[in-house]
């Protein structure tokens, strides 16, 4: 990375939303890993010219959301982040659709969605995640996912080339999406919702959220389930059932109140936290032949 690829990407980013060095662990739910060479947080226009320059100089890039299920190892990462956050994060509502750029939070949409009538995404309320990042593993809780309300999806390509994938193109399945195998980067995301109460929809929105607190280890960092639903079982029963509660390697547990969660005890490493899900996978295969396959996105040098 030289001296005119930084002073090309300052004069792209206007000098502000630009970091050197950046400690990773300021930008996931984990709070670990090490820095980003650099990290930018562009609005559309200038995403397309930070692309464009990166491809230009052949460095490498990476995208993040609200780093909600994402472990990025402890050397980091080379190359440029690019974090879709509050400059691609506007929302606009138009009779049932809501159109979201990509790091609009999900909590926000749904909020707007409860203040304008429009029930379907009670589910997503809680999720601490930005919208473009949802659309890529296709998340979900409590019965719904993001298949049940995308209606399009634009992204850029390869060759930056905007795109505009309707809901069955994007080849939507159990956290999964076509997105990352075709190395598509979603910049915006129109969501077809349904006329509901508002008062309906926060009462509902306030019980899953209720749950949430109730079940999941909130007070810690984490980066949500860890571990994808294996057909026929769940995660966090058979990591019980294997005598994993509470299990720790270093600043890295299983939660003791629910075992499908890896917490960050203050002090966790990437390297803890992977030799831990080394750790249950094997148990857990062991003792059951079920292989749990991580849904935790690892990125960077570890």
């Amino acid at each position: 990375m030289n001296d005119q690829f930084l002073t090309e990407l300052e004069n792209i980013m206007a000098g502000s939303g630009i970091f050197m060095e950046e400690p990773m662990k300021k930008h996931t739910t984990f709070r670990v890993g090490g820095p980003a060479d650099v990290l930018v947080q562009p609005d559309e226009t200038a995403l397309a010219a930070v692309l464009g320059l990166c491809r230009q100089h052949h460095v490498p890039y990476s995208f993040i959301g609200n780093g909600s299920n994402l472990l990025v190892g402890d050397k980091g990462i080379r190359g440029v982040v690019i974090e879709m956050t509050e400059p691609m994060g506007d929302i606009e509502v138009q009779g049932t659709r809501i159109t979201a750029q990509a790091g609009a939070m999900l909590s926000k949409i749904a909020n707007t969605a409860a203040s304008n009538g429009l029930g379907g995404m009670e589910f997503a309320a809680g999720i601490p995640g930005s919208v473009g990042g949802a659309v890529v593993m296709n998340a979900g809780a409590y019965g719904g996912e993001m298949k049940d309300i995308i209606e399009r999806v634009y992204v850029l390509d390869e060759n930056g080339a905007q795109l505009e994938l309707d809901r069955d193109a994007l080849d939507l399945g159990y956290r999964h999406s076509c997105i990352p195998d075709k190395k598509y980067i979603v910049t915006k995301v129109v969501l077809e919702l349904v006329p509901r109460d508002e008062a309906e929809i926060r009462s509902e929105m306030k019980e899953l959220n209720e749950k949430r607190a109730e079940k999941q280890p909130l007070q810690y960092p984490s980066a949500g389930s860890t571990f994808k639903r294996p057909e026929g079982y769940f995660a966090g029963k058979l990591i019980m059932d294997a005598g994993l509660r509470g299990y720790q390697v270093g600043g890295a547990q299983v939660s003791e109140k629910h075992c499908g969660f890896v917490i960050n005890k203050g002090d966790a490493t990437a390297a803890d936290i992977c030799q831990l899900m080394r750790d249950v996978s094997d148990k857990v295969q062991a003792q059951f032949g079920v292989v749990l396959e991580p849904e935790v996105k690892m990125i960077g040098e570890f």
